[in-house]
């Protein structure tokens, strides 16, 4: 028993709410034609519980306003915030001259603590209305906490035996930001209309010592203040002492605050909040106070070149260490500038990226690629997106037909992305023109579908002439697969990014990474570290956003595929101008592998040693069967043999 009074008295103290109803001046209920008097706490079930067909209905929320907090005097002069209720009597009551009174019940849901008042008629109400309109009561005494929520419960007397004739609604209290309570006690004690006009002075004594004095007004409701300077160790606590302003004085080291602009923090500790207040804060920038003496600036003059020549040295010595290692089993490491120098000297490379718009997270990653390439590998990027005014004139089939010519009489790339929709194209244009794939982003750009005249122009010059040297292929595995890859390009490398940048970044400039004694390495877009620089981050950030989105959307594909029926046709005029050079059906007569498109070849991913070999071995084989007169005869089982240079038996890995 003494437990449970300790109990007790602990979760009370824990609990402790302010919710009462203001007595003063006294509570007055009575109105026109009605004598009432008011019971507070007092409202105890017995005798006012009648048969249900004795009982009058439940009231109705006034048509007024339903909740209203204000703030109002107390009994000791202090401002309280008060939640006001207005009800009224149904018209159509049911036994009207039944009714003698009406009660509510208040509950704080936090501490659980309620409290009931009860109006008492001492006269029977003969109408249902008084002046054509209903009879309405309120109730504008009950004393409530900001940020608090109240279940208010009211009844008609006497209560129904059965049946739930009553209003219920919870209130949530504003918090002391809202105009209606801030000039309340209790948001005064919490700080709510605290300005404390916060200001700053900076003094410079003898050169390198800062002495800033801070200044602010105090609070009534707050004896202990902290005032500190933000990312440095000073700070200091002060006491009001009946003060209406305070000034707190630092004296710092210049090397201890950060360059120019320091934030200067002060904290109070209001009765309420305690350490939880809300704190004020300032800039203070202190360079145009504070100059640096002349002798300062030489000494670190002379500390850094110390630091240059010292680095030198180091420099030349691991410079010297290396030149004597043994060439044959040294793994060298060019730096990205060296490279690049010696070909911006002969010729900015350029490279044309086909891919499909599958998705607007998709064409993100793509412009992200080409962002990457121009900014850290210093490639020229040819883009539909990046050349929509002139591809707008020409048209797109005319626009390709020139870049394909421009690329194919020089030794720059073609990179072609394979996705979801390139597979699906693909497949599409080996059927025939009656199952086309339209794309929502292909519904969306003024240059409609792209993929499709690429691929009419792209796969049969690819199959028919021995420029494989100008092709590349390429997949993000994170947000495609290999099976994406259409079966004519399965006879040359496909690349997975980023996990292959580095073999597709020496393709572009027709460099060998390894050559005899060394493996040549490019720094900074290796799979593992081409993030490091801002645009490969953008990069990495696009394709975990678009891998995210798949793993949320597994049908997204099906999703962004739009009904050939609901695309606009073209005009005749329009379609006269970007006809594909090259019919469904002669791609499928020229490409075996629209007849036949089973399973991929049996080509696996080289290895990074491989890689810089296949490419050449499989162009060799594959041109002098290309140079007769009739095409070489390609299909999903035809093998090419590739001899790695480093197999002086001659035997062959077949594809």
């Amino acid at each position: 028993m003494d437990l449970y009074c300790v109990w007790l008295i602990i979760f009370g103290l824990t609990l402790t709410s302010t919710l009462r109803i203001l007595e003063w001046p006294p509570l007055n209920c009575t109105q026109l034609d009605l004598q009432c008097s008011v019971q507070i706490n007092n409202c105890s079930d017995d005798g006012w519980i009648k048969p249900r067909h004795q009982a009058p209905n439940g009231p109705l929320w006034h048509s007024g306003s339903q909740q209203h907090v204000f703030v109002r005097r107390g009994e000791s002069g202090d401002l309280l915030p008060v939640m006001s209720l207005s009800w009224s009597l149904q018209i159509n009551g049911g036994v009207i001259n039944g009714t003698s009174g009406t009660e509510v019940h208040v509950t704080e849901e936090d501490s659980n603590q309620s409290i009931c008042v009860r109006y008492i008629f001492h006269n029977k109400i003969q109408n249902m209305m008084i002046n054509w309109k209903p009879w309405t009561f309120s109730l504008d005494r009950v004393v409530v906490d900001p940020e608090n929520n109240y279940s208010v419960s009211i009844y008609n007397l006497p209560k129904p035996d059965l049946g739930n004739y009553r209003l219920d609604k919870i209130f949530t209290i504003p918090g002391c930001k809202d105009p209606s309570i801030k000039a309340a006690k209790v948001c005064l004690e919490n700080g709510s209309l605290w300005d404390p006009q916060l200001s700053w002075t900076v003094s410079v004594d003898g050169g390198e010592r800062l002495i800033i004095t801070v200044g602010f007004n105090t609070a009534e409701f707050s004896d202990e203040y902290q005032i500190s300077i933000q990312n440095t160790q000073h700070s200091r606590h002060v006491m009001r002492e009946n003060r209406t302003s305070l000034n707190v004085t630092f004296e710092l080291d210049v090397w201890q605050l950060p360059p120019c602009e320091m934030l200067i923090v002060i904290q109070p500790f209001f009765i309420r909040c305690k350490s939880n207040c809300l704190h004020h804060q300032t800039k203070c920038n202190y360079c145009s106070y504070y100059q640096r003496p002349p002798t300062y600036s030489r000494s670190l003059i002379i500390k850094a070149l110390l630091g240059l020549i010292m680095a030198g040295g180091f420099l030349t010595y691991l410079l010297q260490k290396t030149s004597h290692t043994d060439p044959g089993s040294q793994l060298l490491t060019t730096p990205r500038g060296e490279l690049e120098g010696v070909q911006i000297q002969e010729r900015k490379r350029k490279v044309l990226i086909i891919y499909s718009p599958d998705h607007p997270l998709y064409i993100e990653i793509v412009l992200k690629l080409c962002a990457f390439l121009m900014a850290k590998c210093g490639i020229e990027v040819v883009l539909d997106l990046l050349d929509s005014a002139r591809l707008g004139i020409v048209g797109s089939v005319q626009w390709l037909d020139w870049q394909r010519e421009q690329i194919v009489k020089s030794s720059d790339k073609i990179l072609i992305l394979c996705s979801r929709g390139v597979r699906a194209k693909w497949r599409a244009m080996c059927d025939g023109a009656e199952t086309r794939v339209i794309l929502r982003e292909d519904v969306r750009s003024p240059m409609g579908d792209m993929l499709t005249p690429a691929l009419s122009l792209l796969v049969p010059s690819f199959v028919r002439s021995g420029t494989f040297q100008n092709y590349m292929v390429a997949y993000f595995e994170d947000v495609c697969s290999e099976e994406d890859v259409p079966s004519p390009f399965n006879i040359i490398v496909r690349y997975k990014l980023m996990k292959h940048f580095e073999e597709l970044f020496f393709r572009l400039l027709d460099k060998e990474k390894h050559e005899p004694g060394r493996v040549n390495r490019i720094e900074g877009i290796t799979g593992d570290e081409y993030f490091q620089c801002p645009s490969g981050k953008a990069l990495r950030e696009a394709v975990e956003a678009f891998h995210a989105y798949q793993l949320e959307h597994p049908n997204w594909f099906e999703d962004e595929l739009v009904k050939d029926t609901e695309v606009e046709k073209p005009s005749l005029e329009h379609q006269a101008i970007e006809q594909p050079t090259e019919s469904p059906l002669t791609i499928r007569q020229s490409v075996p592998e629209c007849i036949e498109d089973g399973p991929s070849s049996p080509i696996n991913d080289v290895t990074p040693a491989e890689r810089d070999h296949t490419v050449y071995s499989a162009t060799l084989h594959m041109t002098e069967g290309l140079n007769e007169s009739k095409p070489f005869p390609l299909s999903a089982h035809t093998h090419i043999c590739v001899s790695h240079p480093a197999e002086q038996d001659g035997s062959c890995n077949s594809w």
